[in-house]
């Protein structure tokens, strides 16, 4: 019911949210400042999960809560799409606006509640590779409605150009009626009995940032958040216009990084519930932060075949670290947070990170300006010639700094402490033996020792040493 529940509720964002909501927006004349607030409506809305702390402590009943604002939530969707059937002309982008604030609204008051849900309801030990098969099915789900989508519209408007607004809005009301059919899978989902809350929401609330632990992870995280949302937002408009490639290849390097993530989720799933979600963080961050910097040298080569290896590269790499660190931090959270108050430490993590990512926008953009009139470039001089090997300019200063923050955030998650935590260096060697024997398997093994020789070298070295120490103990035993 849960992994139901999640396809039909992404069918209905593909359908109501990103892409396609800012090109409906754009169609019906939204100026800049609209489009910013329909970006920046999913966080502004968070505050409200603390509404259903309070909802959550009065009916002790967390289905109830979910599936009742979940209705709510998918109204406004449905309207939108009605809205031009039942009267003349279309729905203004005001109105639109007001929609899909109530809309964020209710759905933030439901999300919450069905968080601390699903810690009851699933359990800890199987936490990864649960949530890791269902953001799998649900990212492929993605994938292939926004691709099918996409070409429908883009049909729609090469054709049909009057209806465009007539297929962006049955978009919505079919987004609205999948939304129902998720309402109808959670209804049919048990719950178990949740313990009863003490307490006043803010008390409450103010009592999971007294938990050491737990304040030290949202520090981590916001951190993280900031330094992420510094750079991140800018990676598209970077490769339009800075290195000048076409929107199409844009979209394409951004369903490679979607693959990836689809094909590794699962192994970080299963890495995470075997060894600890603080390991896995520790694998893929180092491996996002490289993708960051990484961004700051994609417009040096001179030739755009390599500018467009070097960024499938970059995709590949994000989307097999983001698909880690976004189930890791999720069951952090979920992990860390103590059953009888799971919604309000739950709560307490989405604000913080919530604040953070919108606050790290609004810095870079006060910081556009002093960052597009200074230019730093550092050249090599090769004998018959110089080589450039470092050009600062605009965006690049944005992926520096995030990717220096992002280092800083690391340190604060050494103070972060797990339950069943795994070093790092034992999570690393386990993936290096899976990742021979799948090459033995496929490749030979003569083939693969070859590869592996150092490291097979040092293994039967141990192996012996092992056997001695044993030996030797056996007979002082005896």
């Amino acid at each position: 019911m849960v992994i139901a529940d999640g396809l039909s509720a992404e069918a209905m964002v593909v359908f109501t949210s990103g892409t396609f909501l800012t090109a409906m927006a754009i169609h019906m004349g939204a100026s800049n400042f609209q489009l910013g607030l329909f970006a920046a409506l999913p966080t502004f809305t968070t505050i409200f999960q603390l509404v259903s702390i309070w909802l959550v402590q009065k009916w002790n009943n967390r289905k109830l809560v979910t599936s009742a604002f979940n209705l709510l939530a998918r109204l406004p969707l449905i309207a939108i799409g009605l809205m031009p059937l039942l009267f003349t002309g279309t729905t203004t982008i005001q109105v639109l606006l007001v929609l899909l604030f109530f809309q964020h609204i209710f759905g933030d008051i439901a999300g919450a509640s069905w968080n601390s849900w699903m810690k009851d309801l699933i359990p800890g030990e199987r936490l990864g590779s649960f949530f890791s098969k269902r953001s799998r099915m649900a990212q492929t789900l993605n994938v292939s409605l926004s691709l099918a989508t996409a070409m429908g519209l883009d049909y729609v408007k090469a054709h049909y150009p009057a209806h465009e607004i007539t297929a962006y809005t049955t978009l919505f009301l079919a987004g609205g009626a999948l939304g129902m059919v998720s309402v109808f899978l959670l209804l049919r989902t048990p719950e178990p009995k949740p313990v009863p809350m003490d307490g006043k929401v803010l008390k409450l609330f103010g009592r999971s940032l007294k938990d050491r632990n737990f304040r030290n992870l949202l520090a981590f995280n916001s951190l993280w958040s900031f330094a992420l949302n510094l750079a991140t937002p800018f990676f598209t408009v970077f490769m339009l216009k800075t290195i000048g490639l076409p929107l199409s290849y844009v979209i394409a390097l951004g369903i490679i990084s979607q693959l990836s993530s689809i094909g590794f989720i699962k192994l970080w799933g299963v890495y995470s519930d075997r060894f600890s979600n603080k390991a896995i963080i520790r694998i893929c961050a180092p491996l996002y932060i490289t993708v960051i910097l990484a961004f700051a040298f994609t417009a040096l080569p001179s030739s755009k075949a390599v500018a467009l290896a070097l960024l499938v590269l970059i995709h590949i790499v994000t989307g097999l670290s983001t698909a880690g660190i976004n189930l890791a931090l999720t069951n952090i959270g979920i992990k860390l947070a103590p059953k009888k108050e799971a919604i309000v430490y739950i709560t307490a993590k989405n604000m913080f990170v919530a604040f953070s990512s919108t606050l790290a926008p609004m810095v870079g953009g006060l910081m556009a300006d002093f960052f597009a009139s200074h230019h730093l470039a550092y050249d090599v001089n090769l004998g018959s010639g110089r080589m450039r090997i470092l050009d600062l300019q605009g965006w690049n200063y944005y992926f520096i700094i995030g990717g220096v923050l992002a280092i800083a955030s690391l340190r604060l998650l050494k103070k972060v402490s797990e339950q069943g935590e795994t070093h790092r260096r034992k999570v690393r060697m386990h993936i290096r033996a899976a990742l021979r024997n799948k090459l033995r398997r496929k490749l030979g093994r003569k083939f693969t020792d070859q590869l592996y020789r150092p490291s097979l070298t040092m293994r039967k070295a141990s192996v012996t040493l092992g056997r001695r120490l044993k030996t030797k103990a056996l007979r002082n035993a005896a």
